[in-house]
């Protein structure tokens, strides 16, 4: 196994201030090391987030440079990131005519070929810093083939957009090959606090990958900026990820997609929303203002409230055009903010209210908090604090395992 490491563009990766505008990897790629992909047959994972400091897609600036891009390939969402479905096709690029081959759908064997005629292959995603995302499974799926073929990857690394010096939430056991669904495949917490090119690092190494494996680092970003500060345009990850709000909640809101709630998909607020038509708003912030549990503690530095809202023809599929009763939640305090201990008293509190309404979706769920022990302590009606005591010793056990692969 190579792993690849620029200290140069780590030292610049490290020297941004705040101020600063960050570049992304291929904005330093293309300025500092064209080396890399100069006289070579490219292949390029990307989607509507692969775009330079001047939001110009990744493939018109590598083709006007005179870049030999001859594949693209797309991950969950396809390469416009328009679709919230499964089995999304092969197809073409209208502007550049370039053929995409579909991670997420699509025809195997014509991606194995596509890779069997490339020279290096470039990856370019935004991931959001949640265990949940589906985008480093689908870069390591092809790593895995990249490897299988002597076909080097770099990757073109981007800020975690909420930041890289807090790891949340509970630690998957160990790593595993990416299933059908690409959910929270790595040892990973629900927060992991690193970026695509440090999380393949760590895949490269622990599912034994054995690929050439090179990451750009992104100029001028330091781990404790969060994407407000990075000067970069933001681009939406995914359709149901609109603003940095929702990326802030999504490691704990996320685990809603497990249950009998609405998460807002079908409003313009996802992920900063739970609701439900039979939801006692009232009742459920009452108990989770109270002492006992941890309740109030796993409150910090954010802001709940009563709401009402409707789902427009949600992709979920939960209550479209019903009017939901709902809580919502703000960000007051990002160094104090935990969303993961939020999440989880926000459905001790909905257990402890709604015993008889609830419902959990197990096989969702447990993919979600890797592993049933979360949903069995819910229903047990363990305590919120107890369930992130019991986190602690894995997490202070990544935290020092991550070190190995940070870059920042």
């Amino acid at each position: 196994m190579r792993l690849h490491r620029f200290s140069l563009l780590g030292l610049l990766a490290c020297a941004g201030s705040a101020g600063a505008q960050v570049r992304p990897g291929i904005d330093v790629v293309l300025a500092d090391s064209a080396h890399l992909i100069a006289h070579k047959r490219l292949g390029l994972l990307t989607n509507q987030t692969g775009v330079d400091a001047a939001r110009r897609r990744d493939v018109d600036v590598l083709i006007a440079g005179g870049y030999r891009v001859t594949a693209l390939f797309s991950p969950e969402h396809g390469f416009r990131g328009l679709e919230d479905r499964s089995g999304l096709p092969d197809a073409v690029d209208s502007a550049s005519g370039l053929p995409i081959y579909s991670l997420y759908g699509g025809t195997p064997l014509s991606r194995l070929g596509a890779l069997d005629s490339l020279d290096a292959l470039l990856v370019d995603l935004q991931d959001i810093g949640a265990r949940y995302y589906t985008y480093p499974a689908s870069a390591t799926q092809l790593m895995r083939e990249a490897a299988r073929r002597g076909k080097p990857v770099i990757v073109l690394d981007r800020p975690n957009p909420i930041g890289g010096d807090v790891a949340q939430g509970n630690v998957r056991a160990r790593a595993g090959d990416p299933d059908s669904a690409f959910v929270g495949f790595l040892p990973i917490p629900m927060r992991h606090g690193m970026t695509l090119g440090e999380l393949l690092r760590l895949a490269n190494d622990r599912l034994r990958l054995h690929v050439a494996l090179t990451v750009v680092p992104a100029a001028g970003w330091r781990r404790s900026l969060y994407y407000d500060a990075t000067g970069l345009p933001w681009v939406k990850p995914s359709p149901n990820m609109p603003d940095l709000e929702s990326a802030m909640h999504y490691p704990g809101t996320c685990l809603f997609e497990g249950t009998n709630l609405s998460v807002g998909r079908g409003t313009s607020l996802a992920f900063q929303l739970v609701g439900a038509p039979w939801l006692d708003t009232a009742a459920v912030l009452r108990t989770l203002g109270e002492a006992g549990g941890g309740m109030r503690d796993a409150l910090r530095g954010v802001e709940v409230a009563a709401v009402t809202f409707t789902p427009d023809s949600p992709t979920d599929g939960k209550y479209g055009g019903v009017a939901l009763r709902g809580i919502r939640l703000r960000v007051t305090d990002r160094t104090r903010y935990d969303p993961t201990k939020t999440a989880v008293a926000l459905l001790a509190a909905l257990r402890a209210v709604h015993r008889d309404s609830l419902r959990f979706n197990e096989r969702s769920f447990d993919r979600l908090a890797a592993g049933s022990d979360l949903r069995r302590a819910l229903v047990a009606g363990r305590s919120p604090a107890a369930i992130a005591r019991a986190w602690e010793p894995a997490l202070a056990r990544f935290r020092r395992a991550r070190a190995a692969y940070l870059l920042y």
